[in-house]
């Protein structure tokens, strides 16, 4: 095990590499912790929770909703949560999302810590202090900004995990890389998605390798005011038509980093489209996708990232640097229509 910690403005985290499940204990008593689930992880992994005051939900994107959360405050007051209760998220970014959401709101805020059990939740999802929940086909709607107290990281959840799942925190791999990491680019390019199942060593060191690209960029801006922004490179339209057509987070981002790769090549004169796109196809992920255009841009409208008449769009200047593009609507619109 690995332990680093990192400050952030008003906490510390503590991060816990290619740790195990039961050191959970060391961390936060029984007693005091409630650990917050879903019904896939529960059923695989019940010796884990053995000894856990455990509340299990339905998994998946269409629970993280506001009716979940007022679920999950129910149990809490039957379980008889205080201010020195401490809520566990185990699970994914569905999880994870909504944990922390629930610590903010909880009695005006108790502490959290996540234990991510999916690549997307371990390397993306779980960091950073994003919380928070849909609204309709708006993503991440209602939330806060808030940091857990710490992060566990227990490689053997993967083992359970589904294909389309490790494709899925692939895109987020893929788009570190584009933005903030070419030789990890290289890396993804000369491996595959078995060649990292297959070696525990490679995918730890890849996954601890994504942790850190997303927290120094959070820790330096960590409520999104410059730098952090680079981290939505794929999301915007890729948040739009996420819930319109009910895919995963990694395949919208992926066909969102496919059009993000073109807008790029025509507005900032990127050169390698190609490899990108070629990379996501790779590791087994869309890229073109046939979607109603002007439904997408009606949701991409009322994205978080906008003003009035604009939006910040992130494009790629070469493999490993990105920039943040201000794009009017109708720039947006008309350019959205090419493709």
């Amino acid at each position: 095990m690995r332990k680093r910690s990192f400050t952030f403005s008003k906490s510390t985290v503590d991060y816990y590499f290619n740790a195990d499940f039961s050191y959970l204990e060391k961390i936060v008593s029984k007693e005091n912790a409630v650990v917050i689930t879903d019904d896939h992880l529960f059923d695989k992994h019940k010796k884990k929770f053995k000894g856990w005051n455990t509340i299990v939900l339905k998994p998946g994107e269409a629970y993280k909703v506001q009716q979940t959360v007022d679920v999950i405050i129910d149990q809490l007051i039957a379980f008889g949560a205080d201010r020195k209760t401490t809520l566990i998220g185990v699970g994914g970014g569905v999880v994870t999302d909504m944990t922390g959401y629930v610590a903010g709101i909880y009695m005006r805020g108790i502490k959290c810590g996540f234990v991510p059990t999916s690549i997307l939740a371990m390397v993306d999802a779980s960091i950073g202090g994003k919380n928070g929940i849909d609204v309709g086909v708006y993503k991440n709607m209602v939330g806060l900004i808030r940091q857990p107290q710490f992060l566990l990281y227990d490689l053997s959840f993967l083992k359970s995990l589904p294909k389309e799942e490790w494709q899925n925190g692939f895109a987020e791999i893929i788009k570190h890389a584009c933005i903030k990491d070419a030789a990890m680019f290289e890396l993804l390019q000369k491996n595959s998605l078995a060649s990292f199942k297959k070696n525990p060593t490679l995918l730890a060191d890849l996954i601890q390798r994504n942790a850190l690209i997303k927290t120094k960029v959070v820790v330096n801006d960590e409520f999104e005011q410059g730098e952090r922004k680079l981290l939505n490179y794929g999301h915007t339209l890729g948040h739009a038509i996420e819930n319109m057509y009910e895919l995963s987070h990694g395949q919208a981002i992926s066909i969102g980093m496919t059009y993000a790769a073109l807008m790029s090549t025509q507005i900032k004169g990127f050169k390698d489209a190609e490899k990108v796109i070629a990379l996501l196809a790779k590791y087994g992920l869309p890229t073109f996708a046939d979607f109603d255009k002007k439904k997408a841009f009606k949701t991409l409208q009322m994205d978080k990232k906008k003003d009035a008449q604009s939006i910040h769009y992130i494009l790629l200047q070469k493999i490993g640097k990105a920039v943040i593009q201000s794009l009017t609507f109708t720039e947006l619109e008309a350019i959205l229509k090419q493709y």
